[in-house]
């Protein structure tokens, strides 16, 4: 029987690990809030799609864009703390090279794992092939592999080059067949048709590897005692926060979308303000969002609660969380459609020419059906957590 991995990023929390290090709280329970709060947007997109992207602020409803915009949160954190975690892991390995062989075949299976399984459960057989978040994660941590033998300034210089410059970069136009290796480094969202199964690329690369880049070298903030933690956990929110009021107020550069005043009233004007670019993922959106989750982190954990448990249980097993929470939301919604309308219809890709004629966007549905996966995905996540931690199996270290 192999060592246990003693990895904590998503899916990687291994057996023993909580014998062989002692786990940073806050970690778990803000990577256990990302989890929770993204299994929203899942679910807006299988049981509330809407006419109007949530994001229009000229169209759409305040609640319906604010349910969107609180979900921005969570890929940044997950892939954030994904770095932190690996920084945590290499401390107790005695050389670079296990966490790198470790970091290249976890990667690919965490692309194989986007491909095959995050697609079945998307598609219901549409002929697409979508690239999210799991992609993203597989290939940055197949990228911070190589990237983790460079010298901490030089790759915190090359991260921050990266998210600071992105928008100096020419996109690829139009993406076809020769320019889309470049695209799935750096580009917005983008259709390639192919046979017999055409490319969704939601998530391009480079971004969120940066991002990744960026928690690895913030790891040793977490080995500092309590107290220096906070405090540069806070200095770096805060200053994140402000930058991001600052620059965004220019309208000058970080992110494609201007904001503009709102002939629907100040309160619209301010979500134009927040209404930053995701995909690929802006410098603002990524000052504002990474600038959040440090505050949290700083404050997360600080006097265990019950709401500290409960959401670090999430927190300590997010890939088996994702995978189930996703078979939840998309069996259900098979199950849903086909006794609402008759057939099961895949409501996120199906054209709004295409949807039954009862169909109507409730936001309540949507919060109910959240409060059911949250809820049913409890249980099997603690009792998974305490299986890793009484068994040694190398696999686990994959689930």
């Amino acid at each position: 029987m192999s060592q246990p991995a003693t990895l904590s990023l998503p899916g990687l929390a291994a057996p023993g690990e909580a014998a062989a290090r002692p786990r940073v709280l806050a970690i778990d329970v803000v990577r256990g809030l990302a989890m929770v709060l993204m299994a929203i947007d899942h679910i807006r997109e299988f049981w509330c799609p809407t006419p109007v992207r949530p994001e229009d602020v000229a169209q759409a409803p305040a609640a319906l864009f604010l349910t969107r915009w609180i979900t921005h949160f969570c890929a940044p954190t997950f892939v954030f703390l994904a770095g932190v975690s690996i920084f945590l892991y290499q401390q107790k390995q005695p050389g670079r090279g296990a966490v790198s062989r470790f970091l290249l075949t976890r990667g690919l299976w965490l692309v194989v794992l986007e491909l095959v399984v995050i697609n079945f459960l998307l598609q219901w057989g549409y002929p697409l092939l979508v690239l999210e978040v799991i992609w993203a994660l597989g290939w940055s941590m197949v990228l911070l592999a190589g990237a983790i033998w460079l010298p901490r300034w030089l790759l915190a210089s090359l991260a921050l080059a990266i998210i600071f410059g992105q928008h100096l970069v020419p996109a690829a136009q139009p993406v076809t067949a020769a320019s889309a290796g470049w695209a799935l480094l750096y580009h917005s969202p983008f259709l390639l048709p192919m046979q017999p199964v055409s490319v969704l690329a939601a998530y391009t690369v480079l971004p969120w590897a940066a991002v990744m880049a960026a928690g690895y070298v913030a790891g040793p903030w977490f080995g500092a005692p309590p107290a220096v933690r906070t405090r540069w956990l806070r200095l770096a929110g805060g200053a994140a926060l402000l930058f991001f009021v600052g620059l965004r107020a220019t309208n000058w550069y970080g992110d494609p979308s201007p904001w503009s005043m709102q002939p629907r009233g100040a309160g619209y004007t301010l979500l134009s303000f927040l209404n930053v670019t995701k995909y690929p993922p802006s410098l603002l959106f990524l000052s504002l969002t990474l600038g959040g989750a440090l505050l949290l982190l700083a404050v997360a954990g600080r006097r265990p609660s019950r709401l500290s448990g409960w959401l670090s249980t999430y927190g300590r097993v997010p890939l088996f969380y994702f995978v189930l929470h996703f078979c939840l939301i998309s069996g259900g919604a098979y199950v849903w459609t086909r006794l609402a309308f008759g057939q099961a219809i895949n409501l996120s890709f199906a054209a709004v020419k295409d949807w039954p004629a009862g169909y109507q966007p409730s936001l309540l549905r949507l919060y109910a059906v959240w409060v059911v996966v949250v809820a049913l995905t409890y249980w099997p996540c603690r009792w998974y957590q305490g299986y890793k931690q009484r068994h040694a199996y190398w696999w686990l270290s994959y689930l």
